[in-house]
């Protein structure tokens, strides 16, 4: 096994090279872009299909509300990144939406955050692995390959494992291994808006007459004129392209120094290129007439309009492109959930082990809890992309109007912390700071914590307060806090029936779950603390030795508790035949040792239930010994000898763990052969 975990994973990273394991903005842009980015294939889609079923109504006109639907989209998603460049700034450590949220609003809305993040996580492996799977299948359509279709679910988890083992063995290597297909969809992308433009407008007469045989509905809807709620609809389901742009401020510190710098210069690429790739899509579906199809996708089918003759290749290379950004952009979920669970396990609101880095300097078992549930999430909906899409997209805006309303509450924060530094300046008490002492650290731009003392002029203070700037970006977060509020009771109004009401139950349910498990915790260190604890006090054992007869490991267990009590050792044998009870009682004359044998009755042939028995007896009469069980194992040559043997011990340490005054011991015994 441990060959195969070096084979899958490779050999361990010394810790000392954590600080070289970390991203340039070349690389981080791959990484934590490729989610934001990989969007643009499905985003014009989904607003697409929720039309769809004003066309079907019979508005021929629905599909032309692309353009202004797609354009809202795009000035929400400059707000949210500007947004979010202010959170880089002022939280430089990391933890976004949940470190924001907690700090500002409350351990409860942190946790929200958190849970919406979560979900958002598992979602986005799930969303991204199963539409990359559909630009594969689509591009099979009439080849002897269609079948490929029925066969979305194998496809799904074949992919979610690759990337996960491709994870496993470290950021730098999952980096190194999706920077070349992110860039190459980015190129291939481009090049098919920018020629689709050009060869509309030197050549309008190849827009087709769009086949309606197979047109395709979102999911949830029927046949309807439209209206404004199928619009706002349309406008939830488009709002999938803003899903993976907090990536980048959730994980600032995986990039190299100066982080924040990198980290914001990194996200204006990707908003940049983002609303670019979004709006050109939207526009070449319009001017091109296409319509949601069944069994293809909307770029599959632009693709085959403008690449044909010479170029006809070019469309296996979107098609090819596509599919990896698509199935790649997993990896934004794979570089968050695992930091965000780590920060999460770090303040004990889920199991401590989520905290631990692996051999590979990552997070081992949050990547394989998000393997997991993304598996399963896409058996469950059986790699259907559509039915995935209304679960989508509430947690990440849940988690971007909690982290916006957190900046605000940070920029006010920071205004009367000058304020009071202002009115200490200026009068007797320089030390006065509206109850916020110079060292609270309330914006990663003044570093308070860095200054040797509270400002004491006017003029440190006037300089201060102009670089600080906190009204314009209070202004910025309280504007993006509004928006994306708005969105998601647009998304709840729109979705619920269809699929979002799984998500608004579920994060209430992770939050208690947080809860209950820092409780646990809570408790543990409660009962685990030394206060009030007497000094060392000597122990006396009471020893019972389990047998099963009479061998080297037997005799190693005896003697090893005789040098723990010399005078308290009893054997203790289970009778399930007399024959085999009364040779072990001549045999123990021999080898016995002077150790008391007691021979316990079993009617109904069971070990475990006597033997309990007989231990509970031995724990009630005794007065203040420790009841120490030692029990003798052998340990065969090769593992899979072990399948040939009983494990009784085994079940045994297991019974034993759970009764309270019992020490349980094993007295191991290795086999050569």
């Amino acid at each position: 096994m441990a060959s195969l975990k070096r084979l899958l994973v490779g050999s361990p990273i010394r810790t000392a090279r954590l600080a070289h394991e970390r991203l340039t903005k070349k690389t981080a842009l791959a990484i934590f872009a490729s989610d934001a980015l990989s969007s643009t294939a499905y985003a014009t889609e989904q607003i697409l299909l929720v039309l769809a079923a004003a066309y079907v109504a019979g508005q021929t006109d629905a599909f032309s509300r692309v353009i202004p639907i797609s354009i809202a989209i795009a000035i929400l998603l400059v707000i949210v990144a500007i947004s979010y460049r202010q959170t880089i700034y002022a939280y430089p450590s990391g933890g976004g939406a949940f470190i924001v949220a907690k700090e500002n609003l409350g351990t409860l809305p942190g946790l929200v955050a958190g849970a919406s993040l979560l979900v958002d996580y598992v979602l986005t492996v799930s969303v991204s692995v199963a539409a990359g799977v559909e630009a594969i299948t689509s591009a099979m359509v009439g080849t002897r390959f269609a079948g490929l279709h029925n066969h979305r679910v194998l496809l799904c988890l074949f992919f979610i494992g690759f990337i996960t083992v491709a994870n496993l063995r470290g950021v730098r290597e999952a980096g190194s291994l999706f920077a070349a297909p992110s860039y190459a969809f980015i190129f291939s992308f481009l090049c098919l808006i920018g020629y689709g433009l050009v060869r509309y407008y030197f050549s309008p007469g190849i827009v087709p007459v769009p086949n309606d045989a197979d047109l395709k509905i979102a999911e949830g809807y029927q046949s309807q004129p439209l209206n404004l709620l199928l619009i706002l609809g349309a406008f939830a389901n488009g709002c999938a392209a803003l899903t993976g742009i907090e990536a980048i401020s959730n994980g600032v510190q995986a990039f190299k120094q100066p982080e924040s710098r990198n980290a914001a210069t990194t996200l204006s690429w990707m908003a940049a290129l983002l609303i670019t790739m979004f709006l050109g899509a939207s526009v070449l579906t319009h001017l091109y007439n296409i319509h949601p199809l069944e069994h293809e996708t909307v770029i599959s089918q632009i693709a085959r309009i403008v690449f044909v003759g010479p170029l006809g290749w070019f469309y296996y290379v979107v098609q090819a492109t596509t599919a990896a950004i698509l199935v790649l952009a997993a990896n934004t979920s794979y570089a968050g959930f695992p930091r965000l669970a780590s920060l999460l396990a770090r303040d004990r609101f889920l199991p401590r082990q989520l905290a631990n880095l692996g051999d590979r300097l990552v997070f081992s078992n949050g990547i394989v809890v998000l393997a997991v549930f993304s598996g399963v999430l896409v058996w469950a909906f059986r790699g259907d992309t559509s039915r995935l899409i209304p679960l989508y997209a509430v947690g990440v805006f849940l988690s971007f109007t909690l982290s916006q309303a957190g900046m605000v509450v940070h920029w006010r924060r920071e205004g009367n912390m000058l304020r009071g530094l202002r009115q200490a300046a200026g009068g007797p008490t320089p030390t006065a700071t509206s109850g916020l002492s110079p060292e609270t650290n309330v914006t990663g731009k003044l570093e308070f914590p860095r200054l040797a003392e509270a400002p004491k002029s006017m003029a440190e203070v006037a300089q201060l307060h102009k670089k600080s700037h906190w009204k314009k970006y209070l202004v910025i977060n309280g504007v993006g806090a509004v928006s994306t509020f708005v969105v998601l009771m647009v998304f709840i109004l729109t979705k619920f029936l269809h699929g979002a009401w799984i998500v608004v139950v579920l994060i209430p349910l992770l939050v208690v779950m947080f809860l209950r498990i820092h409780r646990h915790y809570l408790e543990v260190a409660k009962q685990l603390s030394t206060e009030g604890l007497e000094g060392l006090r000597p122990i006396r054992h009471e020893v019972i030795v389990p047998i099963s007869g009479i061998h080297r490991g037997v005799i190693a267990a005896l003697e090893y508790a005789k040098s723990i009590a010399p005078h308290h050792v009893t054997a203790v044998y289970v009778n399930l035949d007399e024959e085999a009870t009364q040779k072990l009682r001549e045999k123990w004359q021999e080898w016995g040792s002077g150790v008391s044998l007691v021979v316990v009755a079993s009617p109904y042939r069971s070990l475990q239930r006597p033997l309990l028995n007989y231990i509970d007896r031995v724990k009630r009469s005794s007065h203040g010994e420790v009841v120490t069980i030692v029990l003798p194992e052998f340990v065969p040559a090769k593992w899979w000898q072990n399948l040939l043997h009983n494990q009784n011990t085994l079940f045994l340490k297991g019974a034993l763990l759970f009764k309270k005054g019992v020490v349980v011991t094993n007295v191991p015994y290795h086999l050569e052969h």
